[in-house]
């Protein structure tokens, strides 16, 4: 009976380990394009990825952070006079928040945004530490950091846990406003 017993508990082991295994995918060649919050892969090849405490670390040295969580903007079809009060984003203090940069495809536009948010929060050093987050389970943040190394920036980091983990470690947070786009 022991035997079946401890038989039993191995195979349910090793389901759940493939179960585990199936909800954490491959890194992909190219982009996420779609379906960003979900299961995101545990690399990013050319970037250091990092828990909680590791971007604690590289937050305490001054590393600078980039935070591509989108922003919802006013809805078009509101009817005159509703009032609209934009939900808060909170996010690590110091952070750039560069919204709506972690898609996969980016207008020309929103492109050349990002490509100046970034020389502005690296003050113009590719290599200088930047830690790309969103939320747990989110896309965004690997998308844009991806991108932030097919640039050229050479230390580039991914915090997977984004304000989620940060949240959950009790670690500060702030009200965060967009970083302005530069005029042309």
């Amino acid at each position: 009976m022991r035997r079946v017993a401890v038989a039993t508990l191995g195979a349910f082991a090793l389901a759940g380990g493939v179960a585990w295994a199936q909800q954490t995918p491959q890194q992909p060649s190219g982009y996420r394009m779609n379906d960003y919050r979900g299961p995101t892969p545990a690399t990013l090849a050319g970037a250091r990825v990092v828990t909680t405490a590791e971007a604690a670390g590289l937050w305490k040295a001054g590393a600078a952070f980039v935070d591509v969580l989108p922003h919802a903007p006013r809805p078009a079809n509101l009817p005159p006079g509703t009032i609209w009060r934009e939900k808060p984003r909170m996010d690590i203090p110091g952070s750039m928040w560069l919204p709506d940069t972690g898609y996969g495809a980016l207008a020309a536009v929103t492109e050349k945004y990002f490509r100046d948010g970034l020389a502005s929060a690296s003050g113009g050093d590719p290599k200088r530490w930047l830690v790309f987050y969103c939320l747990k389970n989110c896309w965004m943040s690997w998308n844009a950091a991806k991108r932030a190394l097919s640039i050229g920036y050479k230390n580039v980091v991914w915090y997977p846990d984004g304000t989620d983990g940060w949240q959950a470690a009790k670690l500060p947070l702030r009200e965060a406003s967009p970083a302005p786009a530069e005029s042309e």
